[in-house]
């Protein structure tokens, strides 16, 4: 998911042996460059002659409503590797994302409000196949991009639950190289004695007001409570 780690986990995983890096870390083909076709997404990959693994860590994947079915039609074996944070923590670092860029003009409050008016008919849209992107859908998806098991659900249909490997950020960011260790070997790599562990696309912005925790922390309850089931998971989230 966007703002869990994922290009700390991309720099990690890109120091082990047996692991080549993409020419970019986030190719983002199956959303945003599907139409460039399959050419134009292996041409990201490999050195030649290089043995290897493959990864691409592009965060949108997950939430739009095409990609799953797309990657699994074209890469029916291949794993995938999911980072969760908590949803609170995840829509505000997202939001100050967003503005630190000047993709975002309103207060954190109003963004939030404005949320299902500016991107509920573009993911219906998006899911019909009736437009090829949407930035409003893309960058101001706070709310959206947390419900995590309406995205999950999607994937589980398509993909066993053999192929997934899932992260949580609290415990990545407590434990970098347990978890780096970890994803290793649901790659059926070796692990390693250590790497240049050092955070990724971290940035500091104002604390939350608690009457927006408190707001965050009612909304994703009952979302929370439906991925822990999904996924027979205790998240303490809450």
């Amino acid at each position: 998911g966007q703002k869990c780690g994922t290009s700390s986990l991309h720099n990690y995983l890109t120091q082990a042996p047996g692991v080549i890096a993409p020419l970019r870390k986030e190719v983002h083909y199956f959303d945003l460059h599907y139409e460039k076709g399959e050419d134009w997404y292996r041409a990201h990959f490999g050195r030649m002659g290089e043995p290897g693994l493959n990864i691409d860590a592009s965060p949108y994947y997950i939430f739009h409503p095409l990609v799953a079915d797309r990657m699994q039609s074209l890469l029916p074996g291949a794993r995938l590797i999911v980072l969760l944070r908590d949803p609170v923590t995840r829509a505000y670092s997202h939001y100050w994302h967003e503005r630190d860029k000047r993709r975002e003009s309103l207060s954190v409050e109003a963004a939030l409000e404005a949320e299902s008016a500016r991107n509920d008919e573009a993911g219906k849209q998006l899911a019909a196949g009736e437009i090829a992107r949407s930035e409003e859908h893309r960058l101001h998806s706070y709310l959206a991009r947390g419900r995590y098991a309406d995205q999950l659900e999607r994937w589980l249909a398509l993909y066993p639950p053999r192929q997934f490997h899932f992260i949580l950020f609290e415990s990545f960011v407590k434990r970098p190289l347990e978890t780096l260790n970890a994803a290793l070997g649901f790659l059926d790599l070796p692990p390693v004695a250590s790497a240049r562990l050092e955070p990724r696309n971290t940035r500091r912005y104002p604390s939350m007001q608690p009457e927006t925790a408190q707001r965050l922390q009612k909304y994703f309850a009952p979302h929370n409570a439906r991925l822990e089931q999904l996924l027979d998971l205790s998240l303490n989230w809450n």
